[in-house]
């Protein structure tokens, strides 16, 4: 064969073609390789960038604005749900069209609850810190339209992460508090009705992130008979299998009211306590164990937290007070008062010590589990909402149990300016049933009074009590007159007292209050006036108007505004203050003088004018009928 054929190899030929072949081969791993860890890159960017914060993994270049406006149109939108780790940004969707993405997303965020050493949220996101949430320009006319929906900015909950940072608003005194190991489980029961469905996320959330969980027994919670909201069905029995505490889902069929749902919950709970919790709360770092470890140290004692305020528009995170208090007002209306000194002194001035408090607000406390039966649960006979605070509340303490308010424990609370949900009947007639019933049950000769100031409530049915009555006399229960002096003698209620009544003047005209009931804001503007008397059986809601109490203090007072006056000048309706020697007044049984001991002056009529005001002025010898004052029709004695 011709060595110069073409088809002849030679060993140079061979290794080109080798070469050629080897470095074809090399350049495509080279490729390969290189593009595998692009798309790794992009798959981690993605992931781990806020560019996946509303939509369900891989990203997508939707905006919140779009997916809203894509979002269902038969009535109510279901929210876009967040479902942040401590550390990196993923979320997922949370509607009816996404209500199995926990499962497929599950092997990304079924440890989101885990806290990571170290790890946060991005500070820029919505909300964190606490930070009240900025609506962009695009979404605040839709905030303002559904902000019917639940009574507060659902769209500001939902732009905000279900685990949004807040503040610890432990002191250093209460960082210090050591509690054993041995702590009492709880059974956390929470109620809702048409609850916003990030509302009610990130109150889960947060009781799984800043809980131990060792301690939690479970949590019940109880639809109270929802419509119209799917994503309180599928998708919140899909988030609450991935907690890491039994979550037991209770529906009822008819809506019956936070009470019965309470007592529904309970009855299936298994933990050495109950927790009541509200179903649009955020809890704070460390805020389980102080309630735990003081129903350990007294299986009487009910613990409430300090209730933080998160606002309704903007969610923003507020620090309660810890140097409120609860009590009531003459119309039964649970209020937050200043702690007295007394309880300082009682404390040591030590403000990680719990405060023994008069009433608690309801919402949120924990009790031992079996001391909640034994001390009479919730009054079966209330209806939906209302009251239910005040009569525990008496109950409690006059029946051997105290109630704690832990300036250590706190829990926000999205506190609404009107409930969104309707009540059978109304609600006046709903909350005049409920304190109807305590009024029968609890307050003894008070009910009296209260009937007088409250005349409306006189006519409302309770309803059958003798099952109360019966729980009050087999727990050998105290007196309301007991309560109020060693408990709350702080009250607005009328203790010790020289009359409880109208006060008149000759000419048959009552001094007559008017604005003063309203909120605790200190925007009332009430005003004090001389009309004619009126009588209780005739005119019985205007003549409340015409009680007054004139204490052995010294005190003229309607609820907690006192009489309070200056030299020649009108006299005013103040709040009630302690020492205030303006609202000190001295009443002469004999020359029927009413004199105000700070000027040295005269309760007087202005005669000259024809305007109703009463003044405080010159007291003027021998009988002059401007400022002679007769104290007339008592109404408890």
């Amino acid at each position: 064969m011709n060595s110069f054929s073409p088809y002849h190899s030679t060993p140079t030929d061979v290794f080109l073609k080798r070469f050629r072949s080897w470095k074809r081969q090399y350049l495509h791993i080279i490729i390969y390789t290189s593009l595998f860890w692009i798309f790794v890159d992009v798959f981690f960017i993605m992931l781990f960038s806020d560019c996946t914060k509303e939509i369900i993994l891989p990203c997508q270049s939707s905006s919140l604005s779009s997916l809203l406006a894509n979002n269902n149109n038969s009535g109510i939108i279901e929210p876009i749900i967040p479902i942040r780790r401590r550390k990196y940004p993923n979320r997922t969707l949370y509607n009816s069209q996404t209500s199995n993405a926990i499962t497929k997303t599950s092997r990304i965020i079924n440890k989101w609850w885990e806290n990571q050493s170290g790890a946060t949220n991005p500070p820029s996101w919505h909300g964190e810190g606490g930070r009240a949430v900025v609506i962009p320009a695009e979404l605040q006319e839709q905030s303002k339209k559904r902000f019917i929906e639940n009574q507060f900015n659902i769209l500001a909950s939902d732009l905000m992460a279900l685990n949004r940072s807040i503040k610890d608003q432990r002191s250093s005194k209460c960082l210090a508090h050591k509690f054993p190991s041995d702590l009492p489980t709880t059974s956390i029961v929470i109620v809702f009705h048409n609850e916003g469905n990030s509302t009610l996320l990130r109150t889960l959330t947060s009781i799984i992130i800043r809980s131990p969980i060792q301690y939690i027994h479970e949590i019940i919670m109880v639809d109270d008979a929802s419509i119209n909201r799917e994503y309180l069905k599928d998708t919140l029995d899909a988030f609450t299998k991935e907690l890491p505490v039994p979550v037991h889902i209770l529906r009822n069929n008819d809506r019956l009211g936070l009470m019965k749902s309470r007592l529904r919950g309970a009855e299936i709970a298994k933990g050495d306590t109950l927790t009541f919790l509200d179903a649009h709360i955020e809890c704070s770092p460390g805020w389980l164990e102080y309630l735990l470890y003081e129903v350990k140290k007294d299986r009487t004692a009910v613990v409430c937290p300090i209730i933080d305020v998160i606002n309704d528009n903007d969610f923003g995170y507020y620090t309660g007070s810890d140097m409120t208090w609860g009590g009531f007002n003459w119309r039964l209306n649970f209020r937050w008062y200043p702690v007295p000194q007394r309880e300082e002194v009682r404390r040591n001035g030590d403000h990680s010590l719990p405060l023994l408090s008069p009433t608690m607000a309801g919402g949120l406390f924990t009790i031992n589990r079996e001391y909640f039966y034994e001390i009479g649960a919730y009054d079966p006979g209330m209806e939906v909402w209302g009251g239910e605070n005040l009569e525990m509340s008496f109950r409690v303490w006059q029946c051997g149990g105290r109630v704690l308010i832990h300036p250590c424990s706190h829990v926000g609370h999205v506190f609404r300016k009107q409930t969104p949900y309707t009540f059978p009947g109304g609600t006046g007639t709903v909350i005049f049933h409920n304190n109807k019933r305590l009024v029968e049950v609890w307050l003894d000769k008070y009910k009296d009074f209260i009937y007088a100031i409250m005349p409306e409530l006189k006519r409302v049915q309770a309803g059958d009590v003798s099952e109360r009555l019966a729980l009050r006399d087999r727990l050998k229960c105290k007196d309301f007159q007991w309560y109020l002096e060693n408990i709350y003698p702080e009250t607005s209620l009328p203790i010790n007292f020289h009359h409880v009544g109208a006060i008149r003047t000759e000419p048959m005209s009552c001094l007559t209050l008017h604005n003063v009931f309203g909120s605790q804001k200190g925007n009332r503007t009430a005003t004090l006036n001389i009309e004619t008397c009126l009588d209780r059986t005739e005119s019985p809601i205007n003549a409340a108007y015409q009680i007054v109490i004139y204490s052995k203090k010294g005190e003229i007072r309607f609820d907690d505004l006192c009489f309070e006056g200056s030299v020649n000048s009108v006299v005013k309706l103040q709040k009630c203050t302690e020492g205030n020697q303006k609202q000190i007044w001295n009443y002469n049984n004999e020359t029927k003088l009413m004199k105000h001991v700070n000027s040295n002056q005269c309760l007087t009529v202005d005669e000259k004018k024809d305007n109703g005001k009463v003044n405080v002025g010159p007291c003027v010898e021998g009988n002059h009928a401007q400022q002679r004052w007769y104290l007339e029709r008592s109404v408890i004695t």
